[in-house]
């Protein structure tokens, strides 16, 4: 611990951003990063506890504290306030393949298990540990890191999200020839599809992808393995199969949609026409959010990033409804406001959040949607409601193409990746059900480390279990 008094010292310090009435009208990113002596002070609040409750990774009730991944916050915290970023870098580099994806988009859950944070402000480890992984990109400190030798055993990883593309890094270090096959135009799966620019810019995932290429990693975009053709070739081509396809079947919004033809969309379809169309100048079937009355269903960080999407947009009004009361919301007696929040308030002048609310019908005319009748008696105007509801389950198709039992979820073995399908394994949000995507690296980890037991009969790779099994209800 380099400074024994810097919690005492220094007080929490969070990035700036721009305005938020500047910052809709474009889809570039926000935060202002603090200067080099600033975040020197950021590194130094951490307590170096004996027992570093911010990298435990567990689950209680239902919510995450601590990392997943067990990041070695403790440690590279530590060489942050020394200033030497090679070994701050080096053990983050350690437990965590892609923190400029985590240190944008993780909820943090680090944080919320920062013994600082008792009876303070916890420590901005989400922060610190994006400006390491940038300041060595800057600094070209981020080298390609290929394997001595190869093994001569190859994996076919199906599917290039979070999960996907931390299987596909392990394993290819580890010496095996590794294939990632995307149906897709472009690899990222949600990291490119589902999370916008402002919060995730596609030249970081570009970047990232970019590198893997480099050190060895094949991509091959625009192939479905739902197609039993296709899953046949894998099976003979590869010596492991690897399905990370994600959580892709929506929740059913839950009310009669009938006779709707037109103005109702999933927010994982949503965000993906607008990254399209923003940033691949593509043409997709959803339409754009201007000029419309927009209604959001659900609340978490997808509808956040839909309301942000639909404001740069240049929405008409929009509203979301949040099925539970705002009492559940409360921080210290305060509703706290995420980024899209700050903007609708900039630029609509009200916090668009309904709290108790739910729909209870719709209405159209000539097959178009012209409103959303709510539990509230309030019949708003809609010409688009996008219901950003989460995810049912994995989807079915590429499980039957390849014989993989599965429910709600892959069917695994109890404490383990492999299905019921020789050679065939899962991770990710496919096994353990929609999560966040620090818990989708953890899984594509811990299924490398399995796959190259496999393969070699020992693996000197580190990935633990997630505490999730498959269930496959």
């Amino acid at each position: 611990m380099g400074k024994t008094t810097g919690f005492l010292e220094y007080e929490r310090q969070e990035t700036a951003s721009r305005p938020p009435e500047e910052r809709v009208r474009d889809w570039e990113p926000f935060h202002i990063p603090l200067r080099p002596g600033a975040r020197r002070e950021q590194g130094a609040r951490c307590m170096d506890c004996g027992v570093p409750y911010c990298q435990s990774g567990i689950q209680w009730e239902g919510s995450t504290f601590g990392c997943p991944l067990h990041n070695l916050v403790p440690e590279w915290n530590d060489m942050i306030w020394a200033g030497n970023p090679a070994h701050a870098l080096s053990r983050l580099l350690k437990t965590n393949n892609f923190p400029e994806f985590t240190g944008r988009v993780c909820p943090a859950p680090c944080e919320r298990a920062c013994i600082c944070g008792i009876y303070g402000d916890a420590v901005t480890i989400r922060e610190n540990e994006l400006s390491v992984i940038e300041d060595a990109f800057a600094a070209k400190a981020v080298r390609r890191r290929r394997p001595p030798q190869w093994s001569g055993k190859s994996v076919c990883v199906v599917g290039s999200g979070p999960a996907g593309l931390a299987a596909a890094d392990q394993l290819n270090h580890r010496g095996h020839s590794v294939t990632v096959i995307e149906r897709e135009a472009r690899p990222g799966g949600l990291l490119t599809y589902g999370i916008p620019n402002m919060k995730l810019p596609k030249a970081v995932v570009k970047r990232r992808v970019d590198l893997m290429c480099d050190e060895g990693v094949s991509f091959v975009t625009g192939v479905d393995a739902a197609d039993p053709a296709v899953a046949a070739r894998l099976l003979r081509e590869y010596d492991a199969v690897i399905l990370c396809c994600g959580a892709e079947r929506p929740r059913p919004l839950g009310v009669n949609t009938e006779g709707i033809t037109s103005g109702i969309y999933y927010g994982t379809e949503f965000l993906k026409a607008a990254v399209e169309r923003q940033h691949f100048g593509l043409e997709p079937r959803v339409p754009t959010a201007q000029g419309r009355d927009v209604v959001i269903v659900g609340t978490g960080d997808t509808a956040g990033d839909c309301l942000a999407a639909a404001l740069r947009q240049g929405c008409r009004s929009v509203v979301q409804l949040v099925r539970r009361p705002m009492e559940d919301y409360l921080h210290g007696g305060r509703l706290p406001l995420d980024y899209a929040h700050e903007e609708a308030l900039a630029v609509l002048g009200s916090d668009p959040r309904r709290f108790g609310t739910r729909v209870r019908e719709l209405t159209e005319e000539g097959g178009a949607l012209t409103g959303v009748a709510t539990t509230e008696g309030e019949t708003l105007p809609c010409s688009m409601l996008i219901a950003a509801t989460g995810f049912a389950g994995c989807g079915g198709a590429v499980c039957e193409a390849f014989g993989v039992e599965y429910g709600q979820t892959v069917s695994t073995a109890a404490g383990s990746f492999a299905t019921n399908v020789e050679r065939v394994f899962a991770a990710g949000d496919m096994r353990r059900g929609q999560s966040l995507v620090v818990w989708a690296i953890a899984e594509g980890r811990a299924a490398a480390a399995e796959v190259d037991a496999y393969l070699n009969g020992y693996t000197n790779l580190v990935g633990s279990v997630p505490e999730e099994t498959g269930r496959g209800v």
